[in-house]
């Protein structure tokens, strides 16, 4: 009888194992025709050859916007932050009453969201520039909390503004101001 368990258990967790057996996707590695434009959106070099000083640069560009910093690896110029902000929409807001006016019940709308940057700073080829590549992602929660949207920021201003402020306290870094 003990026998007849073992063997049953044994069976019965290879089949749970081989159900969850999943092949990777074909276009899994396959770049999006954006991600050229994507990558130029979010690269810009800098002209220093002090790696260390750009990343402190971009890390207090971070923490003046309102990031706080999780992560931070300086032997591989790597930064993360993020910050929790309202996501909250009127234009679902307005949708949510109207649809309980109409009988609908309650519909969940966008609450919360978390912002998340990361940064990679890395000398370019002859090492007299930097490079610092940041990307802003964000991730929606509604009121009945679950994840309703998760995306990469790609508003071209929104990297502009970041580099122009980043290219700002490289100058003090380097001026020791």
């Amino acid at each position: 009888m003990k026998k007849l368990t073992y063997i049953c258990m044994i069976a019965f967790s290879i089949g749970v194992l081989s159900a969850c057996q999943t092949g990777i996707p074909k276009d899994a590695l396959e770049l999006s025709p954006t991600s050229l434009e994507d990558r130029g959106i979010q690269t810009r070099y800098f002209d220093s050859n002090n790696e260390a000083d750009t990343l402190s640069a971009c890390a207090a560009v971070l923490q003046d916007l309102g990031f706080n910093l999780e992560e931070s690896e300086t032997k591989l110029g790597y930064i993360l932050g993020s910050k929790d902000r309202d996501a909250t929409d009127s234009g679902q807001v307005v949708l949510a009453v109207i649809l309980a006016l109409l009988g609908g019940g309650a519909m969940a709308i966008d609450e919360n969201q978390k912002l998340r940057a990361s940064i990679i700073v890395s000398p370019d080829k002859d090492g007299t520039r930097m490079k610092v590549r940041a990307t802003f992602q964000r991730k929606v929660w509604n009121t009945q909390g679950n994840v309703s949207n998760v995306e990469t920021i790609m508003d071209p201003e929104t990297y502009q503004e970041f580099f122009s402020l980043v290219s700002k306290s490289i100058f003090l870094e380097e001026q020791k101001i």
